[in-house]
């Protein structure tokens, strides 16, 4: 407890009390110390003061006798704790008042007798080893009462003296305050510490007295629900055995099946009680020893051949080997027994196929060693000192491979130690183990046998006597003794699953997941007349069934080795294919924690073992009928929604076949209006280069060009129209071979009083590039494509530094003519990307444009066996690349 920890008010109290009693019985120790001292002071009476000699001899008696008052008023019972602490102050009050009035009696500030003050605080420190409070309280009366008398004295004030004499009690009082706190500080740590081991010492005494009585009342339980689960499970066993004695003929092989099923286990229950019993047994101290003569090589060659169809069930080799030396012991042979078999079925059911089993007996001295070896799994060093403890196992998750429930090895343990051996192992993992047992050797020759009593147990048999009709207690004694031989192993035969193939008719398909070969039997002989069965074995072959087969339904038991059945259930819902499946988990816990955990897994339903086949059965139903139904919502579902999906897309067509409609109406239309317009333009030209002729010499250059630029555009005029009924009325038109600089140059001469003085233009294309095109199509593309990026451009504010900036260039790569056209603009927004070739779509306002130019565009690329991507950047570029076929196509060749 560190010095500065929260103290609890009970350990506070319970010091206060300690502290009490302690200074009442130091204060008696203190009163008896007055009352001899102070007579004996006489002596320095007679040398110091001979003339007060009489006077100072009467103080001290009566000093002596208050002391002696306060000794008897301690010893009385009844004061309060307040009365107690003034009584124990009483001891340096008395002699410190008498003190004084020697002092004031003689010299007052000049007597040498202030020195006896000093001797009782000294007292308050050594004595009584008073608390701070009272330390200081003590020290305060001394030195008051000192002050007093030096008053109250008859000599003048002597300064000298008195700083003198005054400096020596302060600093004894002083040095006793201080070193009363610290001891009390250290002895309250003390007290602290001592009160907290007491209390857990109690605590752990009141603990192990608890478990002593639990562990009795455990023993108790377990002795006598072992002898009342004997009774119904032998009332259950006989009739079955009957039934499959006498009426096996008259049954048809499912119900064969089924009573050897309840047999089996009825049999693995049994046993399961009889160790349990057995231990109970041991731990009392009920259990008797029986020695009698045993042939040891016979008895061990004769538990052996009752494992051997376990061992080549297996394919292993069990073999016996017996020294010549040992001959016939005096053993417990019922002991001997239960010793011998659960060390060779331990060892059968960690050995792997094709390994082998050794059972070896031999003397060593005044020793029976028996010892049994395998070439099996063998056991982690870090475990061995757990092999016998009861109910321990290496492996205790819900996925471990080898059942069981630890009870084996501790019985072996307990019944060895109870014939005065003892047993050890030896094992590395992957190295098999040795198991040896001593017991003390004692020749049968040696040790007389006794007749068994006629209320002794009845010997074990295998079978009836002579023929006769066997007793009850031989009959009870005989099905004991086959639970004790009955192997805890299943045989491989029946742990083999078929071969299993897809669906069979419509029946629904039910996957069951356990590792113990008779409940897998039992539920699918429960199941296969209304579903077919899939069958695992552990948690990793549930899933990988689930996944190839994919069942209407799963029931997966909660511990299976590889995967349990939590693991396996959240795999199961992880996986697309089957996360949709309904699954029950079967466990035989019960309680709220698994309940919730399975829950949490992802299982549709949760059943607790025992369980009803009834509850099963509608269980099973329901999920399966829901499952299906989820299955039909969902197919209709998804064909509606392949309906919907083919409604917009005809919706779309016609939309667009609507608009191209209206676009060819509008086109035929603007041409015959627009036309009129331009014959009267060109006619006007005409006159115009006519008159032209008549202007002076060096203006006709410039009027000429002027004219020139507005037939260009007239033209361009002319070809845009025919080039919307062109869109709207497609129509095959020849190729040529068009220069790409050529078409370039084109199209930057239409935009040039645009482009001039505001945009840069960067352009790299070769000379001798050639796309196969229409010219005056490629040119309407270029010069759609240079007036969005002159547009994109005008909706950018730059920067001090950047300049607006179009880049053409041209370039031939794997067999392809390509034209890129790439601004440093607005960009496009990208939710735009998938509609700008759209017919009527545009990002412009109203007014500034039909949505018609890219899609033009789109439409003339195709046409040329091209195409055009588009890449774009918001506020920092857009690139539009145009891509056609470098050969001429087959038509113009």
């Amino acid at each position: 407890m560190s010095a500065h920890a929260p103290v609890a008010p009970e350990i506070r109290q319970a010091y206060a009390r300690y502290t009490l009693t302690d200074s009442i019985r130091n204060s008696k120790v203190a009163c008896i110390l007055v009352m001899i001292l102070m007579p004996m002071g006489y002596v320095l009476d007679y040398f110091v003061y001979h003339e007060h000699l009489a006077y100072f001899f009467k103080l001290r008696l009566c000093t002596s006798a208050l002391a002696a008052l306060v000794f008897v008023a301690l010893r009385q019972k009844g004061w309060s704790e307040r009365q107690y602490r003034i009584l124990c102050a009483g001891w340096y009050v008395v002699p410190a008042v008498f003190i004084c009035l020697m002092i004031a009696s003689t010299e007052g500030l000049a007597s040498t007798y202030y020195a006896g003050l000093n001797l009782v605080i000294l007292a308050v420190s050594s004595v009584i080893q008073a608390t701070l409070i009272e330390s200081l309280v003590a020290v305060t009366i001394i030195v008051s009462l000192y002050l007093g008398a030096c008053l109250l004295g008859p000599s003048t004030f002597d300064s000298r003296m008195f700083v003198n004499n005054g400096y020596f009690i302060f600093c004894t009082g002083a040095i006793v305050v201080t070193g009363n706190f610290f001891y009390n500080r250290l002895r309250f740590l003390e007290f602290s510490l001592r009160h907290e081991l007491n209390e857990n010492r109690r605590k752990l005494e009141e603990s192990n007295r608890k478990l002593v009585e639990l562990d009795e009342l455990k023993s108790r339980f377990f002795a006598n629900i072992s002898h009342k689960l004997r009774t119904p499970l032998t009332l259950l066993l006989a009739p079955l055995e009957t039934l499959q004695q006498r009426r096996a003929h008259v049954l048809d092989e499912p119900t064969r099946q089924l009573l050897g099923t309840m047999h089996a286990n009825g049999m693995r229950l049994l046993k399961l009680i009889n160790d349990l019993l057995d231990l109970v047994r041991l731990e009392s101290g009920v259990m008797q020893i029986r020695r009698e003569p045993v042939a040891i090589g016979e008895f061990i060659r004769g538990l052996a051949s009752a494992a051997r169809q376990v061992a080549d069930d297996k394919r292993l080799r069990l073999e016996t080997a017996t020294a010549s030396d040992v001959g016939t012991v005096m053993v417990d042979r019922d002991k001997l027994e239960k010793i011998i078999l659960n060390l060779q079925f331990n060892a059968l059911k960690f050995t792997p196929a094709g390994g082998r089993v050794e059972v070896r007996a031999a003397r060593a001295g005044e020793q029976l060693v028996i010892t049994v070896a395998d070439t099996g799994v063998g056991i982690a060093e870090t475990n061995l000192p757990f092999v016998f403890d009861r109910f321990w196992q290496a492996d205790g998750s819900s996925r471990r491979k080898y059942q069981g429930v630890g009870i084996g090895l501790a019985l072996v343990k307990e019944l060895t130690e109870a014939q005065g051996g003892d047993v050890s192992v030896a094992s590395q993992l992957n190295a098999g183990a040795i198991f040896t047992v001593r017991l003390p050797y004692l020749p049968a020759a040696a040790v007389p046998v006794v007749d068994k009593d006629e209320d002794a147990p009845a010997e074990s048999s295998t079978g009836s006597r002579g023929g006769g009709t066997v007793s009850n207690d031989e009959w009870l004694a005989n099905l004991y003794r086959r639970a004790e031989l009955f192997p805890a192993l299943m045989p491989v035969a029946e742990a083999l699953r078929p071969v299993e193939s897809g669906r069979k008719g419509d029946r629904p398909q039910v996957l069951v997941a356990d590792d113990e070969p008779d409940m897998l039997r039992f539920l699918k002989s429960q199941l296969k007349d209304q579903y077919q069965v899939l069958e695992a074995v552990d948690g990793q072959q549930a899933i990988e069934k689930a996944a190839q087969f994919l069942p209407d339904i799963i029931l997966l038991d909660m511990m299976m080795p590889e995967k349990d059945g939590l693991q396996a259930c959240r795999e199961l819902r992880q996986r697309t294919t089957t996360q949709g499946i309904p699954i029950i988990l079967l466990t035989a816990r019960a309680d709220e924690e698994t309940k919730l955990a399975a829950l949490s897994a992802g299982a549709n339903d949760f059943l607790a073992k025992p369980f009803s086949t009834t509850e099963l059965h509608v269980r099973i139903k329901n999920l399966v009928a829901s499952f299906h139904f989820q299955h039909q919502l969902a197919r209709q579902n998804q064909a509606l929604e392949t309906a919907i999906e083919q409604l917009k897309e005809t919706e779309t067509a016609l939309v667009q076949t609507e608009k191209l409609a209206s676009l060819g109406r509008f086109s035929a239309g603007i041409i015959h209006e627009i036309n009129n317009p331009l014959n009267f333009a060109v006619t006007g030209l005409f006159t115009l280069r006519k008159k032209g002729k008549l202007l002076a010499a060096d203006q006709q250059a410039d009027f000429t060009e002027v004219l020139s630029d507005v037939e260009e555009g007239l033209d361009r005029v002319r070809v845009i129209v025919s080039d919307l009924r062109s869109f709207s009325h497609h129509e095959n038109e020849r190729r040529d071979a068009v220069k790409a600089a050529d078409a370039v140059t084109s199209a930057l001469r239409f935009l040039s009083h645009e482009l001039k003085d505001r945009v840069r233009i960067e352009q790299v294309v070769g000379a001798d590039q050639i796309i196969w095109a229409n010219k005056n199509k490629l040119i309407q593309v270029l010069v759609n494509l240079l007036q969005n990026s002159l547009d994109a451009l005008k909706a950018k504010a730059f920067p001090a530094g950047e300049r607006a900036t179009i880049w053409i260039e041209g370039r031939v790569e794997n067999g392809q003519s390509l034209l890129c056209v790439r601004d440093n603009g607005a960009g496009i927004a990208p939710e735009a990307m998938d509609k700008i070739f759209d017919p009527f779509f545009t990002t412009k306002d109203v007014g500034e444009g039909m949505g018609l130019g890219l899609s033009i565009c789109h439409r003339i690329v195709q046409e040329f066996g091209g195409h055009i991507a588009v890449k774009s950047e918001p506020g920092k570029y857009s690139e539009f690349t145009l891509t056609f076929p470098v050969e001429p196509p087959p038509t113009t060749a």
